[in-house]
């Protein structure tokens, strides 16, 4: 793995610039399909061309949502197996993942070629706009299962270290796409249809370009047999790729409520039903821009902020946030001087010819004023989620995701009742100010914890402790088992050295992170979303150095190894004895009590958790299960006494000490 001491040494503002700008670029590319297509449509459509895309979206959006699930999910299960250098599996989880997205297009196609225009008006269509709505959408449909491919392969092949590529790729297909639509709309007079060729022929040249990259790829190559399903690898693919997806749904059914509230109140207003739903549409439009710009800058830092939080150096972590902040807050605040300056010339640049223009144009910039008002409290609060992602906290990150969202549908349904349609729009600086306020108080929490600890970083000094040849015992224990005690005693008897606590502290000198942070990654305290918390950088870095730490150990010679996933680490070496502790729950608990000063109800909750933390780790770094006999050469019950425990180890390896 590539050293990446540098993350804590490097000014923090050079670092931010370096690694968020691509990011930045990718999101923006990304996004500029449905972008172009509207702004085109618009002006050679009219409104209601634009109102038809909105139809749409909704479906390209799971669509997307589908591709980054296992794009994602297999993104980041790569960067685990390179991580922990098991790279075998790796065309597999990239195979399953690409078969997976295809499976997932051929469904959509399904679903809505066969539902047809009833699910064009379900999810908000009217008599006005319901031809042009079909004309588009039944051309997109037919590229979802090779634009979900190509999507998909993008997220892997920026994980198997191209990212120039993958953003090539989508560069090519967008300006084909810019090219194509006024080619298509005004040339060959094709209309909105033309816009929808348009789009497809750049999704199949990207799909083209990053197919090609499979037969030049950097840690894998695919074969036939790469695309027949593990479910195992799958499993831990969708897992890692769940937090993509539920954002994406997320944006699905905030489309497809606004949609229908804005046909239904719109129709009780001058404006009719397509004005309201034309005008959301482009201010969607232009608020996925400044949106995708923050996202960038809080995606970009990602690994720089991880690795700090990681190294426990407190003091950059709190100088990123800052950055992470300032930045976001300078380009939302030009962009609301913009809009609110500007309004007009924003909704022009997207068409305003239809039925009634001057209309369309007075509700456009009045609900674009209202609804970006307060987005640079939108984008704060989007960062400072994928903020605590970044340093695991998880528990945190997942709620302060969707909140605002959350919030922007309940009063998204109920400010109508009192305003009218114009109090759909309403609904958004309402929960921007709910969930910013929300955010405040994480935030401010978090910053005075960070101050507070700040000045660690120093990991305790390890030595590697002379041996001799001979077998490895490596141990893995169920809590208040006395695993730890058994593997001294048999390090005593057989005259080796004993390795706990060392390991972690070997991986932080030898990373840069600190010993406290690497001990804990598979502490109970990191149950809840554990996938989505193993999958950080971070935390990828620790696993990665706490395996080579394990590794030169065992190059030492002789040792017993307690902890770490140590048996699955040494898994190819053929001189090394597995061995598993465990013991009746009574006389564990019994253990924890006389060690920990707990109560009997307190010790088998600790018991409890601590053992679904260590399995649930296991199988994310292994994909094994904890505690499996058929996996060790001894499986133990230490309740006869950890020194007669030693005893039988000892004589199985055949040395009495």
């Amino acid at each position: 793995m590539q050293d990446s001491t540098y993350l804590g040494t490097e000014k923090p503002g050079k670092l931010l610039l370096k690694f968020a700008i691509p990011c930045i670029f990718s999101l923006i590319i990304s996004c500029l399909y449905n972008i172009v297509d509207q702004i085109f449509v618009g002006n050679g459509v009219g409104y209601l061309g634009n109102a038809a895309t909105g139809v749409i979206f909704p479906i390209t959006v799971i669509g997307w949502g589908v591709s980054l699930f296992f794009g994602d999910g297999a993104a980041a299960s790569l960067s685990m197996a390179l991580g922990r250098n098991k790279t075998e599996d790796i065309h597999r989880i990239v195979g399953g993942s690409v078969l997976c997205s295809f499976l997932g297009g051929a469904a959509i196609i399904l679903v809505s070629y066969l539902w047809g225009d009833g699910l064009l008006r379900l999810i908000g269509a009217t008599d006005a706009n319901l031809a042009l709505a079909h004309d588009y959408g039944f051309i997109i449909y037919a590229m979802m299962p090779l634009a979900l491919v190509q999507n998909t392969l993008a997220s892997i092949i920026r994980a198997d270290g191209s990212p120039k590529y993958a953003m090539g790729a989508m560069l090519v297909g967008a300006v084909l796409n810019i090219i194509g639509d006024p080619v298509a709309i005004f040339v060959l007079d094709l209309g909105i249809r033309g816009a929808a060729w348009a789009t497809i022929l750049g999704q199949f040249v990207s799909f083209c370009i990053c197919a090609a990259y499979l037969t030049r790829s950097r840690t894998f190559r695919v074969s036939r047999a790469s695309f027949r399903p593990d479910f195992t690898l799958l499993r831990q693919v969708m897992a890692l790729g769940a937090s993509s997806f539920l954002t994406q749904l997320s944006i699905v059914v905030i489309t497809i409520v606004n949609n229908i509230l804005l046909v239904r109140y719109g129709a009780l207003s001058p404006y009719g039903e397509d004005i309201p739903l034309a005008a959301f549409v482009v201010i969607m439009k232009l608020f996925q821009i400044v949106l995708n710009i923050a996202i960038g800058i809080a995606a970009g830092a990602q690994p720089i902020v991880g690795y700090n939080y990681g190294a426990k150096k407190f003091g950059r972590v709190r100088e990123l946030l800052g950055l992470i902040i300032k930045w976001t807050c300078i380009v939302c605040l030009i962009c609301t001087v913009l809009f609110e300056a500007f309004p007009v010339m924003f909704i022009r640049m997207f068409g305003a010819d239809g039925v009634d223009p001057v209309l369309y144009t007075r509700f456009a910039v009045g609900c674009l004023r209202i609804y970006l008002s307060l987005i640079l409290f939108t984008c704060v609060q989007k960062v400072c989620a994928i903020f605590l992602q970044s340093i695991g906290h998880a528990k945190a990150a997942a709620p302060l995701s969707i909140l605002r969202d959350v919030l922007l549908i309940v009063f998204s349904i109920l400010m109508p009742m009192f305003f009218g349609v114009t109090g759909i729009f309403w609904g958004a600086p309402i929960a921007d100010v709910l969930a910013a306020a929300v955010t405040a108080a994480v935030m401010l929490r978090l910053w005075k914890q960070l101050k507070a600890e700040d000045g660690g970083g120093a990991a305790e000094q390890a030595v590697l402790r002379p041996s001799r040849p001979g077998v490895i015992i490596t141990i893995a224990r169920e809590h208040g088992s006395a695993g730890k005690r058994v593997g001294q005693l048999v390090a005593e008897k057989l005259g080796i050295p004993c390795y706990y606590k060392e390991t972690a502290a070997l991986a932080a000198r030898e990373s840069g992170l600190a010993q406290e942070f690497i001990s804990g990654i598979n502490s109970d305290e990191n149950a809840v979303m554990r996938e989505l918390y193993l999958s950080t950088s971070v935390v990828q870095q620790a696993i990665a150095a706490q395996d080579r730490a394990i590794n030169l150990i065992a190059d030492k010679g002789s040792c017993v190894i307690v902890g770490r996933a140590a048996d699955y680490v040494l898994r190819n070496r053929a001189n090394v004895v597995r061995v598993f502790i465990h013991a009746p729950q009574a006389y564990r608990v019994k253990k924890v009590m006389e060690m920990y000063g707990d109560t009997e109800q307190e010790g088998r909750k600790s018991i409890a958790r601590s053992d679904a933390a260590r399995s649930a780790y296991y199988k994310s770094v292994s994909g094994r299960t904890w505690g499996d006999p058929h996996q060790y050469e001894l499986s133990m019950d230490s309740s006869i006494g950890p020194e007669k425990t030693a005893e039988l180890i000892c004589s199985y390896i055949g040395q009495t000490g």
